[in-house]
């Protein structure tokens, strides 16, 4: 491989870390929907919710405003409530760790392992009190969990393990997509995921009492759906029959959603060819290590990481800085939920958290969306090699 070089760097263009792959389709399918006269929760969101359910091969899929809010509504109906235990990674964007504590239960803080950034059997385990009554689980960067490992620990205790798959969208666990094998997953459609309706989410599950609990429930718990209800001339009276949220997704984001939903394979396939010349031309630089595929499946790449290790010559923040200065935009790895302000002196359990310390210090997040040209690649690798030489 050729790496390009340029001593005028004022004069290159900014690399983004992540750029969503939006385009005419996309506009065309909002356009459609505008075009209806119905925006809000109806037709196209049930398109959109059976289209994923069977690309994920999920038994039931309940669309909502975004992956926290389905977080949120995984925990209620797992049954999960105040004075329960929920084990959580650390490492992870700090929705993993408030969802818990929305239904008023306690996140307990459990480490990683460091070749993935994913909980996993054992760290759980170290984990677990007598109180705890559900897992969440990460796919973190889009790096497939060891889901059987885990449920295999605590499916025998009746503890729910639940699937945080926000960046798993594409991935693959023991030839199937992540998600597949959970009870309950949910999922982020956020612009720096790879399937992107703005903003959106979604929950699958295996039960199909959990899913139409789940379903009633992002509509304030509505006896009627707001949908059958303008399809009526005259509308039945509803009824609350317990207290719901306001969880919805509209008609106009799933209409994109769809689109994007049919891409996903040639996003996949193309930043893995992306991650695939990084690999090739930053192994074997002296101080860094590299995230890549686990024996278990395989990675949507959703985000490509590189841990800076002591002999790489210069810190993590370091090598940040001078990527900037090469008017490159990478990011500081997956943060640490319980380092944050919110959790400072919370209970959340006494996990010494060695390798989420070590990652989240250590690890950065490199360039990587469907746009990215070889000649920008060679850019991003280039500024790397140049940081550890000096």
């Amino acid at each position: 491989m050729t790496i390009s070089t340029s001593s005028d760097v004022t004069a290159l263009p900014r690399i983004n870390v992540m750029k969503p792959w939006l385009g005419t389709e996309e506009a065309e399918a909002l356009a459609g929907v505008i075009a209806s006269g119905w925006v809000a929760q109806g037709p196209k969101v049930a398109e959109f919710e059976a289209a994923f359910a069977a690309v994920q091969q999920a038994g039931f899929a309940v669309a909502t405003s975004n992956c926290t809010t389905a977080l949120h509504l995984a925990l209620v109906v797992a049954g999960i409530k105040a004075g329960d235990d929920v084990v959580v990674p650390s490492f992870s964007f700090i929705a993993t760790a408030n969802a818990p504590t929305y239904v008023g239960a306690r996140p307990v803080f459990c480490d990683v392992e460091p070749a993935t950034g994913n909980v996993s059997a054992t760290t759980i385990a170290a984990a677990l009190t007598d109180k705890t009554r559900a897992v969440i689980v990460a796919d973190q960067g889009g790096m497939p969990v060891d889901l059987d490992a885990i449920r295999e620990l605590c499916d025998p205790l009746g503890i729910t393990v639940i699937e945080d798959a926000a960046c798993g969208a594409g991935s693959t666990y023991k030839g199937r997509p992540v998600g597949a094998g959970a009870e309950l997953a949910a999922w982020s459609f956020h612009p720096r995921k790879i399937l992107t309706t703005g903003e959106g989410g979604m929950l699958t599950s295996s039960r199909a009492d959990w899913a139409q609990r789940a379903a009633k429930l992002r509509e304030h718990a509505m006896s009627a759906s707001a949908a059958s209800r303008h399809a009526s001339v005259l509308a039945p009276p509803e009824e609350y029959t317990e207290i719901g949220y306001n969880f919805r997704m509209t008609d106009m984001q799933a209409a994109v959603g769809i689109v994007q939903l049919g891409r996903l394979a040639q996003a996949v396939e193309q930043r893995r060819r992306i991650v695939a010349r990084y690999t090739e031309a930053l192994t074997g630089v002296h101080g860094l290590r590299l995230c890549g595929d686990p024996e278990h499946g395989s990675s949507n790449f959703q985000s490509f990481w590189i841990e800076v290790l002591p002999g790489f010559g210069t810190s993590r923040e370091r090598l940040l800085e001078h990527l900037a200065v090469q008017g490159i935009s990478a990011r500081r790895g997956i943060m640490a939920s319980h380092r944050q302000p919110a959790y400072a002196g919370r209970d959340t359990g006494d996990a010494e958290l060695a390798v989420t310390n070590r990652l989240t210090d250590n690890t950065l997040i490199l360039p990587v969306y469907h746009q990215l040209t070889d000649g920008e690649q060679d850019r991003v690798i280039d500024a790397v090699r140049n940081t550890g030489r000096h």
